[in-house]
């Protein structure tokens, strides 16, 4: 596999963070830019957004390693540092989602992406935010003085790998729950970022991983989300591996859960993303 480079690490608010509650490098949500060789590209982008339970993030194998295979295949990706808690709870890091999505948008031209062909990747937490992005995007004005304000946040697909889909109880990831919504959350909010329940006939097609036995974050989020998007006619397609432990990324050394790239590459291939 090719290394990948940072061709660019950009502020997604380069005027000040909206909500910003000081000045360190938490505060400053990024956004780090892999292109792939010149004569692999094949004009679509990819934004990931590392797993860590809304506390950390996973940025080496639910980033850079992630980023490296999207660049082999010729598709530029662009990892997301995004805000975390429990200094910051939604709607911050749906904000930083939305946004990147748009800078990446508004940016495709000169990245050498098509402005249609962009979807978002993310691993457990990272995967809610993902999901989020997905179910809760906004159009562009067009009469926005900034072209990132212009552009759509609606990614065009996503990739969500042992994803948490659900705020609800009984399946939930509890930290990740605490730190992006507080330990006391309305029923309201809860309902709101249950991704489950906000799946629409718009909600881009989605590729979903998950392992059977993951301690972490209950396969029955996945199941959910595939679910919901099934009963809205949405493209979707799912595959659950019977081990398959929270957290395992690309898994370059399981001869079974390493075959989940491939079959994403093949998914992505059969619609039209991996050729120029």
């Amino acid at each position: 596999m090719a290394q990948g480079n940072v061709t660019e690490q950009l502020l997604l608010w380069p005027d000040g963070t909206p909500g910003a509650k000081g000045s360190t490098d938490l505060d400053r949500p990024a956004l780090s830019v892999f292109l792939p060789e010149e004569e692999k590209a094949v004009g679509t982008g990819v934004v990931i957004f590392p797993g860590g339970g809304y506390a950390h993030l996973a940025m080496d194998h639910e980033g850079r390693q992630v980023a490296e295979w999207l660049n082999d295949l010729g598709i530029a990706a662009f990892i997301v540092k995004y805000r975390l808690g429990s200094r910051y709870n939604h709607p911050n890091q749906l904000n930083d989602a939305q946004r990147a999505i748009r800078m990446v948008r508004s940016r495709a031209g000169e990245w050498g992406i098509e402005a249609d062909r962009i979807g978002i990747l993310g691993f457990s937490a990272g995967g809610h935010l993902a999901s989020t992005a997905g179910t809760h995007f906004t159009d562009g004005r067009i009469d926005a003085d900034r072209p990132v304000e212009q552009v759509g946040s609606r990614p065009d697909f996503m990739i969500l790998i042992y994803p948490v889909i659900t705020m609800k109880t009984d399946y939930t990831h509890q930290g990740s729950r605490n730190n992006l919504l507080g330990t006391d959350p309305s029923d309201e909010l809860v309902e709101q970022l249950s991704n489950e329940i906000q799946v629409t006939q718009r909600t881009p097609p989605t590729f979903l991983v998950h392992g059977t036995n993951d301690k972490g974050v209950p396969v029955q989020n996945s199941l959910k989300f595939y679910k919901s998007l099934l009963e809205h006619q949405v493209p979707a397609e799912m595959h659950l591996f019977e081990d398959g432990p929270h957290g395992f990324g690309l898994a370059p050394d399981d001869p079974e859960l390493s075959q989940w790239p491939l079959l994403c590459e093949l998914w992505m291939e059969s619609r039209g993303l991996l050729s120029d």
